[in-house]
C-alpha cells in the first residue's frame, strides 16, 4: 500500500511540473505577441534620431513604401496626361508620398483604386499609407491612424451654369425635387445629408463619375472638395462652384496604417521637413497648373461621359 500511494505522490508531481512548466506553445506565443506590443506602444520613437528611427521602421513591403491612393481627385491626385501621350500619376499628395518614401529611405510604390478601396486596404493592413484626400474624421480613427494636417481646404456644392440661379444657399439644396452627387465612402456624403436630407443623394465610386453626370444632366449638384471642385471648373466651363459648405475637420492627412507608430513619426517627420522647406507650396502650385491642363479627368467625350478608363490612360 505504502509503495502504491508513492507512485500515485510521484505522478501527481510529475503532471503538476508538466502543467507549470512552459509546455503550453500557445500561451508562449501569446505571451510573446503582447511583449512586442507592450514594446511597440512604449518605445519613444519621438526621441529617436532620425538614422534610428529609420532603422526601425517597418512596411509592408520591405524597402518600400507602399501607398494607396484613387487617382480621380486633381489637384491632390489624377492622371496627366504627358506630351508623348503617356498618363501618368500626378498630384500634390503624389508628390509628397515621394517626399515621404525620400525622407524614410524607401522607395515609392503606389497602388491606384477606388477611394473606398484605399478605405479597406488601410483597414486590412495591406499597404502602408493611403493618401486620397483624407481628412481627420472620427469615425475613420479606428481603421487608420492620422498623420499631422498637411493641407487646409474646404467643402463646396457644385452645379452647372444652368442650375446656378436655383441655388444661392444650402438652403435651397434641401428639397426632394433634386438629385445630389457624392464620392462614396467620403465626407461629402456626410455633408451631402447632412445639408440635403430630403433631396436624393447618389454615391459613386470615383469623382470624375459625379463630374460626367452632373455635366450630362443625371444630377443637379454635387458635393464636392473645394480645391478639386475648383480645379473641374477651370476645366469645364458649364461647371459652377455655387456655395462654400462648412466643416468642422478641415484639412486633410496621410492615413497610416493603424498601430505603426514608427511610421507615423517617420511621416509626421516628414511632414513637417517639407512645410518647413516649402516644398508643400510647391507641390500644390504645380499640381494646380498641372490639373489645369489635360488630365485622364479632362478626357470626357460631349457627352459628359468618360471617354476612357484609367487603366487605358495609363497604358
Amino acid at each position: 500500500m505504502k509503495k502504491f500511494l508513492a507512485l500515485i505522490l510521484t505522478l501527481a508531481m510529475a503532471l503538476s511540473v508538466t502543467a507549470c512548466g512552459g509546455g503550453d506553445d500557445t500561451a508562449d506565443t501569446d505571451s510573446q505577441e503582447n511583449a512586442d506590443a507592450s514594446a511597440e506602444e512604449t518605445t519613444d520613437y519621438a526621441s529617436m534620431s532620425d538614422d534610428e528611427l529609420k532603422a526601425a521602421i517597418t512596411t509592408v513591403t520591405a524597402g518600400q513604401l507602399t501607398v494607396a491612393t484613387s487617382p480621380d481627385f486633381a489637384p491632390y491626385e489624377f492622371y496627366a496626361i504627358g506630351e508623348d501621350g503617356q498618363a501618368t500619376l500626378a498630384g500634390f499628395e503624389m508628390s509628397l508620398a515621394q517626399y515621404i518614401a525620400d525622407y524614410l529611405g524607401l522607395e515609392f510604390n503606389p497602388v491606384p483604386m477606388d477611394f473606398d478601396g484605399t478605405l479597406m486596404e488601410l483597414q486590412n493592413k495591406s499597404v502602408d499609407l493611403g493618401m486620397a484626400g483624407y481628412s481627420p474624421k472620427p469615425e475613420r480613427a479606428n481603421i487608420m491612424d492620422f498623420s499631422d494636417i498637411f493641407y487646409t481646404g474646404g467643402q463646396s456644392f457644385v452645379t452647372t451654369t444652368a442650375n446656378a440661379d436655383k441655388f444661392t444657399s444650402l438652403e435651397d439644396t434641401n428639397s426632394a425635387d433634386y438629385t445630389f452627387g457624392a464620392q462614396t465612402g467620403s465626407i461629402q456624403v456626410d455633408l451631402a445629408q447632412e445639408n440635403s436630407p430630403e433631396a436624393e443623394l447618389i454615391q459613386l465610386p470615383k469623382v470624375t463619375d459625379v463630374i460626367a453626370d452632373l455635366l450630362a444632366g443625371n444630377l443637379d449638384g454635387a458635393y464636392i472638395e473645394s480645391v478639386v471642385a475648383e480645379t473641374y471648373a477651370k476645366n469645364y466651363p458649364d461647371l459652377v462652384v455655387a456655395l462654400d459648405v462648412p466643416y468642422d475637420q478641415e484639412g486633410s492627412v496621410v492615413g497610416v496604417s493603424k498601430g505603426n507608430a514608427a511610421l507615423l513619426e517617420g511621416v509626421n517627420r516628414a511632414i513637417a521637413a517639407c512645410l518647413a522647406d516649402g516644398s508643400m507650396d510647391e507641390f500644390v502650385t504645380e499640381a494646380n497648373e498641372l490639373a489645369s491642363g489635360e488630365t485622364y479627368e479632362g478626357l470626357l467625350d460631349e457627352n459628359g461621359q468618360a471617354a476612357a478608363s484609367a487603366e487605358d490612360a495609363a497604358a
